[in-house]
């Protein structure tokens, strides 16, 4: 099933060149101050190919729902996915459109200075001036009317979402929005879908920052169900016009 990525109409980027890369079932757009194209279709192609050879290799990788046993001899992509799942607790795949998403955006620094990469609501970011990622929550009336402000000296980071009701992403709670900031995008990945899973009403909006205060490395937390706003961290919510 395509998933509908309307949100990415909001997407601005002033002063970056623009494209979308796919392959397979990764479907990136980016952002950068080069024309890149050509190189980011390769490195995608190879990071996919990585993974389904591993995959391959070891099928409980891609279907497990809790961390997997580290394998030394695993890619490095591969490990990183693991190490963030054992950190969240969940499956190894919960990190895959993070870890996507920070290995391309690394290799593509190599070539430019500035990069945003999305990738289903996981977003690598390493920007030269201030910049305002929107959050959007489905049907929450909080929808498209907050912000998180980015400052340049807090990047590479990665900010990444999980929900319960947007998307075709596996998860077993309602969240609305459930984001997470971390200078590790694999990690944000594991812990926003961890996080996702535990918030089923508002009422567990404040379990679930306590929660996010477990994992380490994080630097924020933001819960959207419904009407209500669970914040934790680093993190600076605007107001958007």
């Amino acid at each position: 099933m395509q998933q509908s990525r309307d949100y990415r109409n909001w997407v601005t980027g002033e002063g970056l060149h623009r494209f979308q890369v796919t392959d397979g079932q990764t479907d990136l757009l980016i952002l950068a101050d080069a024309p890149l194209e050509t190189e980011a279709g390769f490195i995608v192609k190879k990071l996919r190919q990585h993974l389904n050879d591993y995959v391959g290799s070891r099928p409980e990788f891609a279907i497990s729902l809790k961390p997997v046993a580290p394998d030394d001899k695993a890619p490095d992509i591969v490990k990183l996915m693991i190490s963030a799942s054992i950190k969240a607790g969940v499956g190894p795949m919960a990190a895959v459109a993070g870890a996507i998403a920070q290995f391309a955006g690394n290799h593509l620094l190599k070539r430019c200075n500035e990069i945003i990469i999305e990738n289903g609501g996981d977003i690598f970011l390493k920007t030269g001036r201030p910049r305002t990622v929107a959050i959007f929550a489905g049907k929450s009336p909080l929808s498209g009317n907050i912000g998180i402000n980015i400052k340049p000296e807090s990047t590479p980071l990665g900010i990444c979402t999980s929900s319960g009701t947007v998307g075709h992403s596996l998860s077993y709670g309602t969240a609305d929005a459930a984001v997470v900031i971390s200078p590790s995008t694999i990690l944000a990945d594991a812990a926003a879908t961890a996080l996702g899973n535990r918030i089923i009403t508002v009422n567990d909006i404040d379990a679930g920052i306590e929660f996010i205060k477990t994992i380490g490395q994080i630097s924020g937390g933001l819960i959207i169900k419904d009407d209500r706003l669970g914040l934790w961290g680093d993190i600076e919510v605007c107001k958007l016009d």
